[in-house]
């Protein structure tokens, strides 16, 4: 269940053929400053791997994100990730340095909540992130994401902004 495509963006399951680009984006010391460290080629196969488990099991996970004209954003989608001893729907975005600050992520993301609340049927989403991480809160509050709690995931301390259908 891929997200229909927005006003300037597609989206498109990961393949072995994305390992460059992920590796370009995971890699990148900008994108992954919020992260405790960028991750290696062999970790970003790990990542389209990963998210290709999603797909089969779930019928969604981290997608690609392009532009209409084909040009790589990043990616955005949406994983299962625990929070305080349960599972919650997460919606994630990674954008490239080039494409960032053009509200690429917003859309994206608006995107995948309204799949995961529409569609998929779930009634409640999340966006987990580094309380410093300000350009990714703030893609959080556009989205209609509200901060629910402070906490600690993976030993790290995290702001869980969510939204839950009526």
């Amino acid at each position: 269940m891929i997200p229909a495509p927005t006003a300037r963006l597609r989206f498109r399951e990961m393949a072995d053929t994305d390992l460059d680009r992920m590796a370009d984006l995971l890699g990148d010391p900008d994108v992954m400053r919020f992260y405790p460290r960028t991750r290696t080629r062999d970790e970003a196969l790990a990542w389209i791997e990963w998210s290709q488990r999603s797909y089969a099991e779930h019928g969604y996970g981290l997608w690609i994100v392009e532009t209409h004209a084909g040009e790589f954003v990043g990616d955005c989608g949406l994983t299962w990730q625990p929070v305080g001893g349960r599972q919650v729907l997460e919606v994630g975005y990674h954008t490239v340095p080039a494409m960032q600050g053009r509200g690429y992520a917003s859309e994206a993301a608006r995107t995948c909540v309204d799949l995961a609340l529409g569609p998929v049927g779930e009634t409640h989403v999340v966006a987990i992130i580094n309380p410093a991480n300000v350009p990714s809160r703030r893609v959080a509050e556009r989205i209609g994401l509200r901060v629910e709690q402070e906490t600690e995931v993976r030993g790290l301390p995290v702001v869980v902004y969510g939204r839950v259908t009526d």
